[in-house]
């Protein structure tokens, strides 16, 4: 009897035992359950913090890297001094690096001088290759010529100054924009000389450009890029020339004319492309081999079509063909009559005006 009663203490003993067991891992584990939860929680915390202070740290340098590039491209290639990047700034930049400037002259002899007696060259420099009996087929060889020569030129230009990387090169990205636009400034004067236009004053003149001279390219340059209105300005331009109008007008209808206002047009479409050009630029210039390949290559491809719209364009002219139709687009230009627009802001030459309208009566 006492055994077993012992036995019953003994098991109520054990059960207790194994109660308090049983609560005592359970408390355990609980706590230790939330201790690995406020651990890991407070380690998931701390990794989103330190990832997202990384990714604004990176942007921040990325961020920094990029103004800083703008900051020097602006200030490399904002050579007319408004304060932005514009065509006009990569036109006179182009025109400043040796072998650009064309002589209408001394090109039109060494294109012509293997192929026609001289009596041919002569006229051909005195009036225009059409004048001088040349056909429009045979002015077409020359010109696609022009523009495989200049092609060559360029995409070996490209790949050369692509090579280099990194943030530090972005100040030879204007050398890549302005080689570029260069020799597209040098296929255009030629172009221009083939289809009958006069010389194109591109000497330099205290640190300035002439701003005929600065428009007549910028509508070419539109020309190239199928810019809205560039091409039947860039016509009258050659029907007001081909239909003897003087110089001092034709400068007057390209400055502030009737042209005028399409230039300014053709400039700030290009204004919006030159931003985008500096930074494809630049991050093409921070993948150094790669980079170098598919920007000459690219250029080779974009060349050629920008420079065979320009030939479109100017083989159906008044200088270039003695048969061409005047639209009604290249009358909207009518540059005759800016002259009596001119004359009203000044007397005396209006009266000259005047008397040279009743002369003939």
């Amino acid at each position: 009897m006492a055994l077993k009663r012992i036995g019953n203490s003994i098991s109520n003993i054990a059960g207790e035992i194994g109660k308090t067991v049983a609560n005592t891992s359970h408390k355990v584990a609980n706590n230790i359950s939330k201790i690995d939860k406020d651990k890991i929680n407070e380690t998931r915390v701390n990794v989103t913090d330190n990832t997202q202070k990384l990714v604004e740290k990176a942007s921040s340098k990325v961020k920094e890297g990029a103004n800083k590039s703008t900051e020097i491209v602006n200030k490399v290639m904002d050579v007319n001094g408004d304060g932005q990047v514009d065509i006009e700034d990569v036109i006179i930049m182009g025109l400043k690096v040796p072998g650009i400037c064309i002589k209408r002259d001394e090109f039109l002899r060494s294109e012509f001088m293997k192929g026609y007696p001289q009596e041919v060259i002569n006229d051909a420099i005195e009036f225009n290759p059409a004048h001088a009996g040349i056909t429009t087929k045979e002015i077409e060889k020359y010109a696609d010529e022009v523009i495989k020569y200049e092609r060559n030129c360029v995409s070996g230009i490209s790949v050369a100054l692509s090579m280099p990387g990194g943030f530090a090169m972005a100040a030879t990205i204007p050398a890549d924009i302005v080689q570029y636009y260069g020799y597209m400034l040098r296929a255009t004067q030629k172009l221009l000389y083939l289809y009958g236009f006069p010389e194109i004053d591109v000497t330099e003149k205290g640190k300035k450009f002439d701003a005929e001279t600065l428009n007549i390219l910028t509508l070419c340059l539109g020309v190239m890029y199928g810019v809205a209105g560039a091409n039947n300005a860039l016509k009258a331009v050659a029907k007001a020339l081909g239909s003897g109008v003087q110089k001092q007008l034709m400068k007057k209808a390209l400055t502030k004319g009737t042209i005028y206002p399409i230039v300014k047009s053709t400039a700030k479409w290009f204004g919006v492309k030159m931003t985008k050009e500096v930074f494809t630029g630049f991050f093409k210039h921070a993948i150094p081999v790669v980079g170098g390949v598919i920007g000459g290559g690219l250029t080779y491809m974009s060349f050629k079509p920008c420079c065979d719209k320009l030939k479109v364009s100017l083989q159906d002219t008044l200088l270039s063909n003695p048969d061409h139709e005047v639209t009604a687009e290249e009358n909207a230009f009518d540059v005759e009559a800016e002259e009596i627009v001119e004359c009203s802001e000044d007397i005396e030459e209006c009266e000259k005006f005047t008397s040279s309208l009743t002369a003939d009566f």
